[in-house]
């Protein structure tokens, strides 16, 4: 686990990142039964870990002083679980506070071992999150195809697998590249169809099975999962973007597996990738790659030229991020990210295949537009799109909500008034070709009416004067 320095210390490693406080320099608490084993055994590990900024604290599962919490605060940031002998791990280490600690923001990288039993903690954990083990408790993933030839020439419980490909083609791959991952004795994992949270980071080859060694039979009747079915590494991130990774075998971060050489049934002997593939892994898990962070945004009226093209035919008119617009105003939209990349922040970029789109949205989005990047800064890009507001009056909101597997969520809203015309704002009758008809009309009647009554006046009967007395 990385547990908490002085609160100089804590202030001083704070770096908040699209949203979510990610820290170096802090303690990170590593829970084990045997610590000075384990840290003989994974020194090159740990080195890595101190390498880039995090101290340490080796904690037994069941010590009594152990706590996740210190006054209603996390005590730790992250938590690195190793595999114990025991089937719990102490009250200090439930479920519940498990999941407590992923929902305020922390991070909990589980390393399991076919070697040792799953805590029944763990399996629960696991259970809540829809991530599903075997049954029984010493199974484990084997392939006749992939397998190291010089120290599993029999079992074949020791995969040879390139590293992950991209999820999809839209996804950023943190975990790929070159060489090749030797992972021995591996504990199968099958990821629930139900959640989008979860998500594969390494799967298993099509010709991988789960079953028990200590069943004798030859052939496995029922297999827990076979093939893409086995996850051997798997993701889980929190709405609150706090990660949850599962990694099946504990034994592909010891040193002997750091740079040993492999050799396929049908391939040459070469050194493994496992310490590039460890850093990866612990680097998204702890929040140092993935991390999106959003800088201004901004909105404005606009005046778009006819004249020019591109960005240079939008001008702003007025004042950034007014209160109340107009319907069928031109509307520009800005939003600045970035993206945090182990030490630095650095312009991010989306996918080809990918789109970050901007949503002008009552109850449902009237809008839903790509957003273009317009220029780049030493460390962000800014997004932009231009717009006319719908003749629909009421309280919009512009938002941008972009989640992708393996960046953290970004979902930022920003609520607007849209009013009529005013009176003055109309235009003008004789401004509107379609009235000049009934304008014409009413001229025309008033102008009848005139000549009328000019004529009626002017055209007035003549009377004559009576000669004689009336007669009674």
């Amino acid at each position: 686990m990385v547990a908490r320095g002085d609160a100089e210390d804590v202030e001083a490693a704070r770096k908040v990142v699209g949203g979510v406080v990610g820290k170096k320099g802090l303690l990170q608490q590593v829970v084990t039964d045997d610590a000075a084993a384990d840290k003989e055994k994974y020194s090159t590990f740990w080195s890595d870990l101190e390498t880039r900024g995090y101290r340490l604290a080796f904690e037994a599962p069941k010590n009594d002083k152990l706590a996740l919490f210190q006054h209603g605060e996390r005590a730790f940031d992250h938590i690195l679980l190793l595999p114990t002998r025991s089937k719990g791990l102490g009250p200090s280490l439930t479920p519940n506070l498990l999941l407590e600690f992923i929902n305020n923001n922390g991070n909990i990288l589980l390393a399991l071992s076919a070697e040792s039993p799953v805590p029944s903690a763990v399996s629960s954990l696991l259970h809540e999150l829809d991530i599903h083990l075997p049954p029984d408790r010493t199974s484990l993933v084997v392939d006749h195809f992939n397998y190291d030839t010089l120290s599993a020439g029999e079992k074949h419980d020791v995969l040879v697998l390139p590293k992950p490909s991209a999820l999809r083609s839209d996804v950023k791959n943190h975990f790929g590249g070159g060489g090749l991952l030797a992972f021995p004795r591996v504990v199968a994992q099958e990821l629930g169809s139900s959640s989008q949270l979860l998500t594969p980071i390494l799967r298993a080859p099509e010709t991988a099975y789960s079953y028990n060694p200590k069943e004798e039979a030859e052939n496995v009747a029922e297999p827990f999962a076979v093939g893409s079915q086995i996850s051997l590494v798997s993701s889980m991130q929190a709405r609150n973007s706090a990660r949850f990774t599962v990694l099946g075998s504990v034994e592909a971060f010891e040193d002997a597996w750091f740079d040993r050489a492999v050799q396929g049934p049908e391939g040459k002997a070469v050194k493994t990738s496992n310490r590039a593939f460890a850093k990866s892994l612990t680097a998204w898990t702890f929040m140092e790659t993935g991390v999106l962070k959003v800088g201004k945004v901004e909105h404005h009226l606009s005046t778009i030229s006819d004249s020019k093209s591109g960005n240079d035919s939008v001008a702003q008119l007025g004042y950034l991020n007014p209160k109340i617009y107009r319907i069928k105003n031109d509307v520009t939209f800005n939003i600045e990210m970035s993206e945090y990349s182990f030490d630095h922040l650095s312009p991010f970029t989306v996918s080809p295949d990918d789109k970050l789109q901007l949503e002008f949205t009552m109850l449902s989005p009237f809008h839903r537009l790509d957003l273009q990047p317009i220029s780049t800064t030493l460390n962000s890009t800014i997004f932009s799109a231009t717009f006319r507001l719908p003749d629909q009056h009421g309280i919009f909101s512009f938002r941008v909500n972009y989640k992708r597997p393996f960046l953290t969520n970004v979902d930022v809203k920003r609520e607007v008034t849209v009013r009529h015309f005013a009176h003055d704002e109309w235009p003008r009758s004789w401004m509107i070709s379609a009235g000049w008809v009934w304008i014409a009309g009413i001229w025309v009647t008033i102008l009848g009416w005139v000549a009328f009554v000019a004529l009626w006046l002017w055209s007035e009967p003549a009377y004559q004067q009576s000669q004689g007395k009336k007669l009674q």
